[in-house]
């Protein structure tokens, strides 16, 4: 996901400057968006739920997760966050650059540990639960990091970075000997196809289009789509557009006409439909309401 669509589905509040690549995003679902669509990006990301319940999904696979669940992903990997039914779920997201941790000319035993596994070559679990025999300490890891953030004492970017290595540290010696494996060939087919719609959402395009791009044929494309993204084609643009636009209502003065443009519809009232459908109100009481 770009940098501009990712600001337009998260309300930024940035815990530590612009110099050092760790942020954190407070948000909540449905109060600031009913969902994060299907995306990917370059960054680590934790997502730990403060309050409630909702689905995330990484790589495909959904899980349900409630308040003191912690998520990780890894760069690259396919993942998003939505509405479990009429529930609320309030979390934090947080955003880092492996970089911070390691680079290729760190000691060799640190680029050992985190290049596999940040590049994706074997295999360890994403949620993190009560269950966990390490769950505790690894909350605690963030929630000194959050304090530190918070308060901003000098030097405390140290004190970050080391409680990061710990939580690494705990992640890694719980699961044991890790498991190499080949990530399927339809996820990387998934991202294509997940970067097509970020970067042509706002423009009109169609299943043949999307279809063409991938090398499909239309019938193929239909099928794969429904296969690994649990709906239609049109169904999943809609939504990513509606997502953009809900976001684009609460953070600018545009007018609707205008937002409903931006986000590919080219039919005001097509726009106002599809908005009522999915909110349960007009784009205007929706704007109001907030």
């Amino acid at each position: 996901m770009n940098t501009l669509t990712y600001e337009n589905l998260h309300e930024v509040k940035k815990h530590v400057s612009s110099q050092f690549p760790y942020n954190t995003y407070l948000c909540s679902i449905p109060l600031d968006f009913t969902q994060v669509p299907l995306h990917w990006h370059n960054d680590v990301e934790i997502i730990v739920i403060k309050k409630g319940c909702g689905i995330i999904s990484v790589d495909t696979e959904p899980r349900a997760v409630k308040a003191g669940d912690i998520i990780l992903v890894r760069p690259g990997q396919l993942h998003s966050i939505s509405q479990h039914e009429k529930d609320s779920m309030e979390y934090e997201n947080i955003l880092f650059q492996s970089s911070l941790l390691y680079s290729a000319d760190s000691d060799p035993r640190t680029v050992g540990y985190f290049q596999p596994y940040f590049t994706l070559e074997y295999k360890l679990p994403w949620l993190f639960d009560d269950t966990c025999s390490s769950h505790e300490e690894l909350s605690s890891c963030i929630d000194a990091i959050d304090d530190l953030c918070a308060k901003r004492p000098d030097y405390y970017e140290l004190s970050v970075k080391g409680h990061l290595f710990h939580f690494f540290y705990l992640l890694f010696s719980s699961q044991g000997s890790p498991v190499t494996f080949s990530r399927s060939k339809s996820l990387d087919k998934v991202k294509q196809i997940v970067s097509y719609i970020e970067s042509h959402y706002t423009e009109p395009i169609t299943v043949q289009s999307a279809a063409d791009y991938m090398g499909f044929s239309e019938s193929h494309f239909m099928k794969f789509f429904k296969q690994h993204l649990h709906t239609t084609f049109t169904s999943y643009l809609n939504s990513y557009r509606l997502t953009i636009a809900a976001r684009l209502l609460l953070t600018e003065d545009d007018s609707i006409l205008s937002i409903s443009e931006r986000t590919g519809f080219n039919n005001l009232s097509y726009f106002n439909r599809l908005f009522k459908k999915e909110y349960q109100m007009s784009p205007r009481e929706y704007r109001n309401r907030q």
